[in-house]
């Protein structure tokens, strides 16, 4: 099982890390390692996620998204992205940053730390929306009731969450991004990059959760069509094969995986920038730690552990809010990225033994309620 699921990602490991050795020596193998155990840290909760929406999908469908759409994962968002950022923040064009990132490193590193700023408000902003529209929604289970039980009735208020994140941008810029600082002679306010940029998030975050929407409902009206189409076969004797439909379905399932997969791939990105501003080396530590990501996905649903530990998801979102959070305050001070990646292993660990704790309780309720019936049933056989 393990094999069979981690297979691919344990041959990618290999190569990447052999590739790492050839390209930078024993210190390029180091950072790839170190890469890589950070995409994964930062990642489990996009693996935990995405699994919610993976385990609807057919056994072909699971292999297409390790295929098909770690092309996607690794070339898309962990190998262009990061180009576009820096192209982005220094106003010049794809080519010119990726020649700047091969072929004039110092020069390279001096834009990566100028758009800091920039990189850390449009992600702190993104994630902070994954994460007030996840806790302002209201869910039969509660992890932390005394918290997620008011904060549900405060997501009854339309736009909430935007004002929120809109509010705490302007802390954020106004505390961390008030002091201008020199750049080529010429005084900069940062606090105008970041508001720019948090609102530059904010857009993107919308127009992925629009995008998200759509491809959700389209997936709901395709069930309902195949639901009525079964139907009217069924009566008609004509049945459409089963195989069409599901593949209608899964489709517009995998597409709206992809969008969710790609949004969370940005905490990834932007943590890498602390360990290394070297592409190559960038690419090929988050792609090999993109395939471990995509193959815990698979394994946490074939195991079926979202059903048995009902808080991961939790504990997934409370990650990525203290995550946002980290990165707001990296706009003025720096915080090593061991941290960002301990606060997310820790909130997540901390939600399995909440939910280890909770199927304890369950199963002794169960047992007792058993005994109890046994004691019934004896009684009023004599």
């Amino acid at each position: 099982m393990i094999l069979k699921t981690f297979g691919w990602s344990f041959a990618v490991t290999a190569l990447g890390l052999v590739a790492a050795v050839f390209y930078g020596g024993w210190t390029g193998f180091g950072i790839v390692a170190i890469l890589s155990i950070l995409e994964i840290s930062l990642s489990f909760d996009n693996a935990v996620v995405n699994a919610g929406i993976l385990k609807k999908m057919s056994a072909f469908w699971q292999k297409i998204f390790l295929t098909v759409g770690v092309l996607i994962a690794v070339f898309g968002m962990r190998l262009v992205f990061p180009v576009v950022i820096v192209a982005i923040s220094a106003k010049i064009g794809p080519i010119d940053a990726v020649d700047l990132a091969l072929n004039d490193k110092d020069h390279y590193q001096e834009l990566v730390t100028d758009a800091h700023p920039a990189i850390a408000a449009f992600g702190g902003m993104f994630l902070l929306m994954i994460f007030l529209d996840f806790i302002f929604e209201d869910r039969d289970i509660k992890w932390l009731g005394w918290l997620e039980r008011p904060l549900a009735k405060l997501g009854k208020i339309d736009m909430l969450s935007v004002c929120i994140a809109l509010i705490v941008l302007l802390i954020s810029a106004m505390t961390f991004a008030t002091n201008a600082h020199q750049h080529g002679g010429a005084h900069v306010d940062k606090a105008q990059t970041v508001l720019i940029s948090g609102v530059a998030g904010l857009i993107t975050y919308m127009i992925v959760g629009g995008l998200s929407g759509y491809f959700e409902n389209k997936l709901e009206e395709e069930e309902e069509r195949e639901h009525e189409e079964e139907e009217e076969a069924e009566r008609t004797g004509k049945k459409k094969p089963a195989v069409v439909l599901a593949g209608q379905a899964a489709f517009f399932m995998f597409l709206y995986l992809e969008v969710l997969d790609a949004s969370f791939s940005f905490d990834g990105v932007i943590g890498a920038f602390a360990v290394t501003n070297d592409i190559v080396l960038m690419a090929l530590g988050l792609g090999i730690g993109a395939m471990y990501v995509r193959s815990l996905t698979v394994y946490l649903v074939r195991q079926g552990t979202l059903d048995d530990y009902v808080y991961l998801e939790h504990g997934a979102h409370y990650a990525i809010g203290a995550l946002a959070g980290i990165l707001l305050v990296t706009i003025q001070y720096e915080i090593h990225e061991v941290i960002t990646g301990l606060v997310g292993v820790v909130l997540i660990a901390w939600s399995f033994w909440s939910s280890v704790r909770r199927n304890t309780k369950l199963a002794a309720a169960e047992g007792k309620a058993a005994g109890s019936d046994e004691k019934t049933e004896v009684s009023s056989g004599v």
